[in-house]
């Protein structure tokens, strides 16, 4: 769970957010290894500790779910120590991927204090939003389970962040330009019925004959400006909400617009830029999904509509049209979100999780959790074994709805998945032709490391641990059984049970690693958000 809030500077003139924020960037070198740093700690008569380069042990304990040893709650570590620490282990050639990766600490920790200085103001803003873009700008502030520099939009100034990012909930006017006509690829002849007019943004109405307006964040204004053939509209047009992603907002309570940012997040290089193939891969994909859940019912799955989208040859000129089904939706990332600024130094009371459960679960928290796992796992194992498709549908593209009937798990944003031509041949479905061809592979390791890495981490225990700390790995290890047993001795079914159930130990991500301390030509990562190379303790083994 991410900082909830900031306190005093302590003697030293550390802020708490600082502390928070050092301790996460040490576990994260830790988890990954990152050269060698792991040959720093310690184990004697004191207990485990990591030597720093200052010379100051900060204490390591076991228990947390994803690493063997991360730094104690006690310590109270400086982000310079931990920085100093860094550049003490790193390789000369990643100097500059050891630049960045500081700078996203000093700007994290910059969006953190932010956040803290205007928890008045955000919660003012809050009150007055209902549903699921409420839960949107909630779950925003309840930071990644790994990444520890989530909270930075490398590209972005504070002020932009209180302006255009979601967990201070702000809202803003989208602006518009027109593009030719010949340059521009629609999925759909016809434009959403809410899409502006030239008129409504200032333009001539005649342009619309020759020109397709596209929608621009304002971040992105001068990305585009001066492209050639470009006509920018003077007004802006449709006040629109930002959603976890940042990059998507809200236009209406069930449509959402996807946009090109000039940000990265996760990491220098993941950008937030839109490719044009991208747009038709995650339509492909969704259709694919959709053939497979028509030939399992017994699924309790929803997919967003995303078929509706558009680019201009350019990844600063591209939108998607996400289409929401009916019912109360609770994007799952929410689910850990506090519903109140807890006291100074407090971990916080109700959860979001606890308000979901009061409406849809009699009070029973765990219960909630429990028919979460099982959809979530019935889903995807059962995609991994009769289909070999593997979804990089984390805690942030995963949502609850309900309505009529048992609860039903809603995922969006299908562009990352990884499917095997030969078990969808072996289950008579075509292969779609995706233009990444990143995105298929016969290998069932390959696929097993999207499972265990986004599937297992992030969508199951990130979450269970998260709520329930204690009875976690019971929970997502009988909901994992379950969803196995009726595979039986199917192969990808033993495969998924070596890799998870009986494994020694679980694969694990090196996101810091890949996605910005060294360079791809070092790392050899054909896809910076599928790089291995570390592993973590099984806490399914005996649960």
């Amino acid at each position: 769970m991410g900082a909830r809030m900031i306190p005093a500077r302590d003697h030293r003139g550390a802020t708490g957010g600082e502390h928070y924020l050092a301790a996460r960037v040490l576990n994260a070198l830790l988890r990954e290894d990152y050269a060698g740093i792991s040959a720093r700690v310690t184990h004697d008569k004191d207990g485990v500790a990591i030597v720093l380069a200052s010379g100051r042990r900060v204490g390591l304990t076991a228990g947390h779910p994803f690493q063997d040893f991360a730094t104690a709650p006690h310590e109270r570590p400086r982000l310079a120590e931990v920085l100093e620490t860094l550049e003490a282990v790193a390789h000369p050639a990643d100097a500059e991927g050891v630049a960045a990766f500081e700078r996203e600490c000093h700007e994290t920790l910059a969006a953190l204090e932010a956040h803290h200085r205007m928890r008045g103001e955000v919660a003012r803003r809050l009150r007055g939003r209902h549903g699921l873009i409420r839960y949107e700008s909630l779950a925003a502030a309840v930071d990644h389970p790994l990444y520890p520099t989530a909270r930075c939009r490398l590209g972005v100034s504070p002020a932009d962040l209180a302006a255009y990012a979601p967990e201070f909930a702000p809202e803003f006017r989208m602006r518009w330009a027109a593009a030719p006509r010949e340059r521009v690829t629609l999925s759909r002849p016809d434009l959403p019925g809410w899409w502006p007019a030239p008129g409504d943004v200032g333009l001539p109405p005649g342009l619309a004959r020759t020109h397709v307006l596209f929608p621009v964040h304002p971040l992105t204004e001068p990305q585009v400006a001066g492209l050639p053939g470009l006509v920018a509209g003077p007004q802006p047009y449709a006040t629109v909400r930002p959603t976890l992603s940042t990059r998507t907002v809200e236009v209406r309570e069930r449509v959402h617009l996807k946009v090109p940012l000039p940000v990265s997040t996760l990491g220098l290089r993941n950008r937030r830029s839109i490719k044009p193939g991208t747009l038709r891969d995650g339509a492909l994909a969704e259709s694919l999904l959709r053939e497979i859940l028509a030939r399992e019912p017994g699924l309790r799955v929803r997919l967003a509509d995303e078929q509706t989208f558009g680019h201009a040859e350019h990844e600063y000129l591209g939108w998607l049209v996400r289409d929401l089904p009916e019912g109360e939706i609770v994007p799952v990332a929410a689910l850990l979100a506090p519903l109140a600024q807890p006291p100074e130094g407090g971990s916080g009371g109700r959860l979001v999780l606890h308000e979901v459960a009061d409406r849809h679960h009699g009070g029973d928290a765990e219960a909630l959790l429990r028919d979460y796992l099982s959809a979530l796992l019935a889903w995807n194992v059962t995609l991994f074994v009769r289909y070999g498709v593997a979804l990089e549908a984390h805690q942030q593209n995963l949502a609850l709805v309900f309505g009529d009937g048992p609860m039903r798990l809603l995922v969006k944003d299908n562009d990352g998945l990884l499917a095997s031509p030969r078990r969808l041949h072996a289950a008579g479905i075509e292969t779609p032709g995706f233009g990444d061809e990143r995105m298929l592979t016969d290998d069932p390791y390959a696929l097993a490391d999207v499972f265990v890495t986004i599937t297992l981490h992030l969508a199951a225990m990130a979450v269970a641990h998260g709520a329930l700390p204690g009875s976690a790995a019971t929970l997502v290890g009988r909901a994992l059984t379950a969803a196995l047993e009726p595979y039986g001795d199917d192969p990808m079914a033993r495969l998924l049970r070596a890799r998870t159930l009986e494994a020694a130990r679980l694969t694990g991500k090196s996101m810091v690693v890949a996605g910005t301390l060294v360079a791809k030509d070092r790392t050899g990562a054909r896809d910076v958000n599928k790089f291995y190379g570390t592993t973590g303790p099984n806490y399914l083994r005996g649960a």
